[in-house]
């Protein structure tokens, strides 16, 4: 039986959180996004650049993000999700088929829904994370007119109210 190696995908959040690379065993990459986001910020950007430097930190760019948009479409989350996170989880998604186990650090609540959805571990490190899947859905809250979460319109086709979004209630077991 073959083993696969687990491999920590890292969001910018985790840099932001204080995530230190340094401490960590395992094999880590981030995605060429995350990488602009932190060299905007000059608090992390030194111990970034040493970790890229040293060979802890590999920078990654997934080859297509098809299978995560769709299930960001999904679940409801895609306009939520950045070109950044985009990229994280189409990485993590490429690292699955190619026989790791990837574990994103992220306090992204959006990230971690759709890595839920594509069964994809995280782990939070300033928040809790999330505790269930959640589903969204969009609605009008003026008439209450409902629409599905991957809808493109932005404004309720009956009142014209622009749309908020909220979770699909779950049925009790």
């Amino acid at each position: 039986m073959s083993q696969t190696r687990r491999i920590i995908v890292l969001d910018t959040s985790a840099f932001l959180a204080g995530y230190d690379p340094f401490a960590q065993t395992d094999e880590q990459v981030t995605t060429p996004k995350v990488e602009e986001e932190i060299l905007r910020n000059s608090m992390i950007k030194l111990r970034f650049q040493t970790a890229v430097e040293s060979g802890k930190v590999k920078i990654k760019a997934p080859a297509k993000d098809t299978a995560a948009k769709d299930q960001a479409a999904k679940v409801g989350d895609s306009h939520k999700l950045s070109e950044t996170d985009m990229q994280l989880l189409s990485l993590s998604l490429e690292l699955k088929q190619q026989g790791y186990t990837p574990q994103i650090v992220t306090d992204d609540y959006s990230i971690q829904n759709v890595a839920k959805q594509l069964g994809i571990e995280f782990c939070a490190l300033a928040t809790f994370g999330i505790k269930r899947q959640l589903e969204w859905i969009r609605y009008c809250p003026a008439c209450f007119k409902q629409y599905p979460a991957d809808t493109k319109i932005k404004e309720c086709r009956v009142c014209g109210t622009e749309l908020k979004r909220k979770p699909r209630r779950q049925s009790r077991a």
